[in-house]
């Protein structure tokens, strides 16, 4: 493990130590999560080339409209019944967080791990449109409960949070590249602190049911990191003899939802457990970078790109 990796480790759990057990601390940052995932977007987009993001071509959108229907339904459905064979009080909550749409802070992710990051966007973007559709359709076909994921709501959030980080990346490009590279040069610890501001944020609402519930909470851990493999492996499957950037692309698509999203609203419609797994979900979110970033390194040829 280099120095880098294990200073990510040491800043990831020390973060949500801190949350739990000094919760007032992380009070403060929750109304700002929002703002966080900007700026994660914001550094993701700093070497991005925002040519690559648009590709009408047949190739790429059948690509996109495949790997998209296994995210948003087949990878799903078939994890809420394994659940129901297996741990049925988890089912709804598997199937919450499974079928919850790419998240905004996915492409900082797959610019950690070398992914095609105009790929993670691109699926961003169309999951976000998507899911206030197909969850609440997939939950009334198979739990039979009436949910609604407001789609103005969505797209608002979706316009604020991608575009206002990527307008603010072209403007200083143009007129302020210097600064540009002042940024990038420090991108790495920049974004340990949004990591650690994001899970005193997260973490810090759970403070109390974490030391009520621990049992809960080590079967909600136990299991994110369980699905967190699955959906890598999934993205992985979805793209044979694809370039490793595009494997990678595809994996973080499939992993780095908007679990937060799904703590806001699952506790409207269900129990604790959703909630819960969504939250601890953010153990995997972060600390899985590592090991499949050694998996891509020397399990993964680097290939080449097959974007058109």
């Amino acid at each position: 493990m280099r120095s880098n990796d294990a200073i990510l480790f040491a800043v990831l759990f020390g973060s949500v130590a801190a949350a739990l057990l000094f919760p007032h601390v992380g009070v403060v940052f929750q109304p700002y999560l929002l703002y966080f995932m900007m700026l994660l977007l914001f550094l993701s987009f700093l070497r991005l080339d925002f040519g690559a993001f648009v590709d009408i071509s047949i190739p790429a959108l059948l690509r996109i409209a495949g790997i998209t229907a296994v995210k948003l339904v087949v990878l799903p459905a078939g994890l809420y019944g394994a659940a129901l064979l297996t741990i049925p009080d988890y089912a709804i909550p598997v199937l919450l967080l499974s079928g919850i749409s790419t998240g905004v802070v996915a492409p900082f992710i797959g610019t950690l791990l070398a992914a095609d990051i105009a790929q993670v966007l691109r699926m961003v973007v169309v999951t976000s449109v998507i899911v206030p559709f197909s969850l609440p359709c997939l939950v009334r076909l198979l739990v039979g409960t009436e949910i609604t994921i407001p789609l103005e709501h969505m797209i608002q959030m979706l316009a604020v949070v991608i575009f206002i980080p990527m307008v603010a990346v072209v403007l200083m490009r143009r007129y302020a590249p210097a600064v540009i590279d002042m940024i990038s040069a420090r991108q790495f610890p920049i974004s340990l602190i949004v990591f650690s501001l994001i899970n005193l944020g997260v973490f810090s609402k759970y403070s109390t049911y974490f030391f009520q519930n621990p049992g809960q909470i080590l079967v909600a851990v136990a299991l994110a990191y369980v699905l967190s493999v699955i959906y890598y492996l999934t993205g992985f499957i979805l793209t044979p003899g694809r370039s490793r950037g595009e494997k990678l692309a595809a994996g973080v698509s499939m992993a780095a939802m908007n679990n937060v999203l799904v703590i806001v609203f699952s506790s409207r419609f269900f129990g604790p457990l959703s909630p819960t797994l969504a939250a601890m979900y953010m153990f995997p979110f972060f600390t899985m970078i590592v090991p499949i970033k050694l998996i891509a390194q020397y399990m993964m040829p680097v290939g080449r790109s097959h974007t058109r």
